[in-house]
Formats: structure tokens, C-alpha cells, sequence
């Protein structure tokens, strides 16, 4: 698309370019060395979350020349910026997860920022780890510019004396060592080849999982979010999404044209029938309410609870993201669904077409074990299940991929720590029991504050062989590699008063999966109480970002969200 032929009076970069009052402007521009004909061009952010922090992000900067190159080529004027990430793999198992969550609203933040600041007329937004793929998603709809996201892509899997491994083999041994079964050598050689190249974490975790939603929902290129980081095909990806914003411009196609309660529930589809991370029960609502949409935890669930399981990828089944992608990408797995009426074709996406337009040339690959027919399901419900009783009358969500099913259900008596950081100590230390039902709260949104991940206590808990023989619950979140009967973003959480801050160790908790039920058998006589008597505890963030997060942080049901967002504009950036 010949971007001279786009009538740049309603554009929001006429702000900054048009006009005898704009020399200033201008000169900067001239400064960078652009041309005026660069100036009179639509101006293109392009966004990338590259750090030095993890492989996730390292080989963004060097896409974002792709992508540039594109917007170059069919003659727009393409502005390069990064924002922050925070890598869950790196701020796991301490204090820095708390940064986690609330990066992802930095994120969109200071992507909006970047962009009313400048007056940058779209954007192609680039991400590499757990929240910077929503975060990123969230400032395209907020925007509502002409927007396309960007993958940066997986990492390769590792080799251990001849078997793959992932991240999740290191956190697991950390639990094996503990108990004696992996020595320090081994340790130190796995820790070595597990992640031998750039991208995010290889299997249905976190990063792969919203990956997978930026297709389904319709931001991304077909096929752009499986190949891996290391790839070059991932640089043809790039120009041709720098290329196509271009043509999004022309037509005045936007987020908020592509984001629908119809592509949201597009979304979820996917999440559940690949076994994807249960964190995108928290990301999907907060996407949503960029756009004005209600789309909560009950919401996903009800997808969640009618979409088959039909991607066999770790933690739950088999494969990574390598394999899918290799075998057919995203669009295979969607085809399916498509077929078999579990998603909306007629949703439009960044290609200017529908979902079923854009899948209609897809064949299904018989050669291929990665990816099973939708009506030949490893599971006939989602890998991901909502929950919801008199302990979480705001829901839980707990993912079940993988899980057989007399393993869905489980009874015990509560073992209550205020923090991750006891329970770790405890489980390192063995000093539970087969049985429990570990209870880790204190560590919701505003709470924690930041709702950290427990995969290092999940994962030891797996190490020791136990993964199966207690149950965890808490109102703070677990990663897309946990796996066993672990329920997160029990809501209300312990800092407002929920039921969870109520529990005493001996309680007694039933949880079903199946039923989608979770619960303490009291009164309620008995817990209304013990609410009477409940104080608020003391939060150690008193200054500082966590402290500002926490003062306006909503409950994860709704996404864990931090301003009024759609619903209540009088009108979008791009209108400006």
C-alpha cells in the first residue's frame, strides 16, 4: 500500500508534522536525518520489549529491522522505542516476582505514553516474555490505532544426556536435589544446555500461550507466532507485518475493529484446547476492558469448560512450541476448531480478512501427533478450568491438561503460610504432609503486592514426587509450567478479607475440577465469624511503584486491572 496516497489530515502525527507551527517539530525530525518526504509519510511506532535481562527478549531489536524494512518499503516512516519487561524465569522464587503483574500495566503505559507523545499514527508492537505480550496487546486496544503484534518466538528445547528438556526440567530438579536425587554436578550440567538460544520459554507456558491468543484473536499474521526465536523465517514475518500496517492505515482498520466479545472468546478457545497457561484468564479480561467488553474469570471459564484439549504440549502433555509450529503452526490447531464449531470464523483480523478467510487454504496434516481433531480430543474439556465456591466466591482457576481424571479431585486438611517464601522453606524442608492442602495467600494483586507466581514451590513439590499427593491453593498466580492440582487467583483475596485469610491449618478443603468446585467446610455462621475478627495485615510496600500498584489494582477476576478503561472514554487516542 503506497502510503502517499493516505490522506494524513485525521492522522494523529499531523499533530507533530503539518503545518507552519510544526517547524519546530520538524527539525528534530530533520535532525535523525528523515526526508521530507519521511515527514509527510505516516509515522509508525515500532515497539519492542528487548532487554539484556533473558533469552525472551534478546533477538527483539534485531527483528524490529525487519520490521522496519517493511514499513519503509511501502512508504511509511518507521520510529523504533523499547519499553521494560520483567522475565518471570529470572524474578521467579523471590521478591522480584512481585514486579511481574504490574510490568505488564507499565508496559501498556508507557507504550500509550510513547506513542500520544510523539503523535505516532500506528503501531507494530513486538514482545518476547510472559506479561510484555499482553501489556503489549492492552496499549494496541487502548490506542486504537492500526496496530499488529509480534511474537519475538520460542526458544529451541535443550539436551540432557539425549532427552529434551525446557526451564521447567531445572526447576523441577531443584526439588530432586533437595531430596537427595540429582547431585550438584548434574545439577550444574543441566542448568548449562536447557536453554541453548534466544526466545521464550518452548512449551505452553506463559509467553507461548498468549503467543498462540495474539493469532486467535487476530493481532498477529497467521503462522508468526510459532516459529521459534532463532529462525530467520521470523524476519519474513516481521516485513511483512511492518508491510501490512501499512495497508491497515489506508483502510482504517483497527484494534477495537478485531478485538470483539467474539475474538476474545476466540481466544480463550485456544488457551483451553492447547493446555495454555492459566494466566490467560487473567490477561483476556484485562485486554477486554481496554475495549469496554466484560469479559472475566467466569467468562474464560464457560469457554474453558466447552473447548476440547487437543494440543499435547508440555507441562501437560509431550511437545513445544518447535513442534507445533513445525507441523502445521497455530492455524492447524485453529482449523480444527474451526471446523468443528468451536471458533468464530467471521471475526476480522490484521489482515483485513476473517478468521475462516484466513484459514480456508489449511489442511489438516495426517502426519502428525502433535495436534489431534477437534472431534478426537485428548480430553473433551479445556486443559484450563474455572473454579468457584464458599473459599473463592470471586472464582479460581486451576489447569487440568494433562491431569488424569481421578487426580481432579482432592480433600485435606489446610496447611496455611502468609507468603510464598514460608511454604517454599517448608516444602524444601519436607515439612508436610501427603495430603495437604497447602494454602499460600497473602499474595493476591493488592496484596502481595504484584500476584507472584509459584512454580519454584510447585516445581520442588514435583521434584520430591509429591506433585500429585497435595493440593496448593492461593490467591496469587502460578506459572504455565506448573503442573499438578495447583489453584490460583482464589478471589476475593486475603488482603480485602476474601475467605482465603479466614482458613486456619486443619480446616478441611474439597476441591473438584470436575464439577468446578472449590471449598472449606465451614459455616457460614463460623466464617462470617471469623471475618469479624480479621485485621488487615501490614503491607511492606509503603513506597515506590508496588506501593502505587496496590492503591489501584482491581481483582484478578477482572484482570487484575489498574484504570476504568474502555467503558469509560469519552474518546480514543486515535481520535484525538
Amino acid at each position: 500500500m503506497d502510503a502517499r496516497v493516505i490522506d494524513k489530515s485525521r492522522l494523529p502525527s499531523r499533530h507533530v508534522t503539518v503545518g507552519p507551527a510544526r517547524a519546530p517539530h520538524r527539525s528534530y525530525l530533520y535532525a535523525m536525518g528523515l526526508t521530507s518526504e519521511q515527514i509527510a509519510q505516516p509515522l509508525v511506532g515500532v515497539a519492542t520489549c528487548w532487554n539484556e535481562a533473558a533469552p525472551c527478549n534478546i533477538s527483539l531489536m534485531r527483528q524490529a529491522q525487519a520490521v522496519k524494512k517493511g514499513v519503509a518499503a511501502a512508504h511509511g516512516t518507521p520510529r523504533e522505542f523499547c519499553t521494560i519487561t520483567v522475565t518471570d524465569g529470572i524474578a521467579m522464587g523471590h521478591q522480584g516476582m512481585k514486579s511481574s503483574l504490574p510490568s505488564r500495566e507499565v508496559i501498556a503505559d508507557s507504550v500509550e505514553l510513547t506513542m500520544r507523545g510523539h503523535s505516532y499514527d500506528a503501531l507494530v508492537g513486538m514482545a518476547g516474555c510472559d506479561k510484555s505480550l499482553p501489556g503489549m496487546m492492552m496499549a494496541m486496544v487502548r490506542l486504537n490505532v492500526p496496530s499488529i503484534f509480534i511474537y519475538g518466538g520460542s526458544i529451541l528445547p535443550g539436551s540432557f544426556r539425549g532427552k529434551p528438556v525446557t526451564v521447567q526440567d531445572i526447576f523441577e530438579a531443584v526439588g530432586k536435589h533437595s531430596v537427595g536425587e540429582m547431585s550438584d554436578e548434574d545439577l550444574t550440567e543441566l542448568e548449562q544446555v536447557a536453554c541453548p538460544s534466544a526466545g521464550a520459554c518452548g512449551a505452553q507456558f506463559t509467553a507461548n500461550t498468549m503467543a498462540t491468543v495474539s493469532e486467535a484473536i487476530g493481532l498477529a499474521l497467521p503462522y508468526s507466532a510459532g516459529a521459534p526465536a532463532p529462525y530467520e523465517i521470523r524476519d519474513r514475518f516481521c516485513a511483512a507485518a511492518g508491510e501490512q500496517i501499512m495497508d491497515l492505515i489506508a483502510r482504517n482498520i483497527r484494534p477495537r475493529d478485531i478485538v470483539t466479545r467474539k475474538a476474545l472468546e476466540n481466544a480463550a478457545t485456544v488457551v483451553a484446547a492447547s493446555g495454555g497457561s492459566t494466566n490467560a484468564a487473567l490477561h483476556l479480561p484485562a485486554i477486554a476492558h481496554e475495549a469496554g467488553i466484560k469479559f472475566d474469570l467466569f467468562d474464560v471459564a464457560e469457554i474453558f469448560k466447552r473447548t476440547p484439549y487437543i494440543a499435547d504440549l508440555k507441562p501437560g502433555g509431550r511437545y513445544v512450541a518447535k513442534d507445533m509450529f513445525e507441523v502445521g503452526g497455530i492455524p492447524l490447531l485453529m482449523k480444527t476448531l474451526l471446523d468443528h464449531g468451536f471458533m468464530h470464523g467471521d471475526c476480522l483480523t490484521v489482515t483485513g480478512r476473517t478468521m475462516a478467510e484466513n484459514l480456508a487454504s489449511v489442511q489438516w496434516n495426517d502426519h502428525q501427533d502433535v495436534v489431534r481433531p477437534a472431534d478426537k480430543p485428548i480430553t473433551p474439556t479445556g486443559g484450563v478450568v474455572g473454579l468457584k465456591g464458599n473459599l473463592a466466591p470471586e472464582g479460581a482457576i486451576v489447569k487440568v491438561a494433562g491431569m488424569p481424571v481421578e487426580k481432579q479431585t482432592f480433600r485435606g486438611p489446610a496447611r496455611v503460610f502468609d507468603g510464598e517464601e514460608a511454604c517454599f522453606e517448608a516444602v524444601s524442608k519436607r515439612q508436610y504432609n501427603e495430603g495437604d492442602v497447602l494454602v499460600i495467600r497473602y499474595e493476591g494483586p493488592r496484596g502481595g503486592p504484584g500476584m507472584r507466581e509459584m512454580l519454584s514451590t510447585t516445581a520442588a513439590l514435583y521434584g520430591q514426587g509429591m506433585g500429585d499427593k497435595v493440593a496448593l491453593i492461593t490467591d496469587g498466580r502460578f506459572s504455565g509450567a506448573t503442573r499438578g492440582f495447583c489453584i490460583g487467583h482464589v478471589g476475593p483475596e486475603a488482603a480485602v478479607g476474601g475467605p482465603i485469610g479466614l482458613i486456619r491449618d486443619g480446616d478441611v478443603i474439597v476441591l473438584d475440577a470436575i464439577k468446578g468446585t472449590i471449598d472449606v467446610e465451614l459455616s457460614d455462621e463460623e466464617l462470617a465469624s471469623r471475618r469479624a475478627a480479621w485485621t488487615p495485615r501490614e503491607t511492606t510496600a509503603t513506597s515506590g511503584y508496588l506501593w502505587k500498584y496496590a492503591q489501584t489494582v482491581g481483582p484478578a477476576r477482572d484482570g487484575a486491572v489498574t484504570h476504568p478503561g474502555g467503558a469509560a472514554e469519552k474518546e480514543t487516542y486515535a481520535d484525538v
